[in-house]
């Protein structure tokens, strides 16, 4: 069971690390430092909204509008961040 755990953990770090170059990648394309004219640079934004438009919608849907700030992805960080939270104080449970 402290395998799976391991797992689950590994697996919510690299989503961590997703959402930041998501974030980060829409700055940068936000103040033209990137081109979505780029064939690289369109595929990588491209694949990453199809990764984390469905763990962004029912967050967006809850959140009120505000007027062009999408608070949508630091949600999921905190979201992501207390579930690690969680299992790494109830991983001893698992022993």
């Amino acid at each position: 069971m402290l395998s799976i755990m391991q797992i689950i953990l590994l697996i919510l770090d690299v989503v961590w690390f997703i959402i930041i170059v998501h974030v980060i990648m829409s700055w940068l394309i936000n103040f033209q430092v990137l081109n979505l004219g780029q064939p690289f640079v369109a595929q990588v934004w491209e694949g990453l909204n199809r990764l984390l438009e469905p763990l962004y919608n029912p967050i967006r849907r809850i959140l009120p509008a505000m007027s062009g700030i999408d608070l949508a992805p630091l949600v999921a960080l905190v979201g992501v961040y207390a579930l690690r939270i969680v299992i790494m104080n109830n991983m001893a449970s698992f022993y």
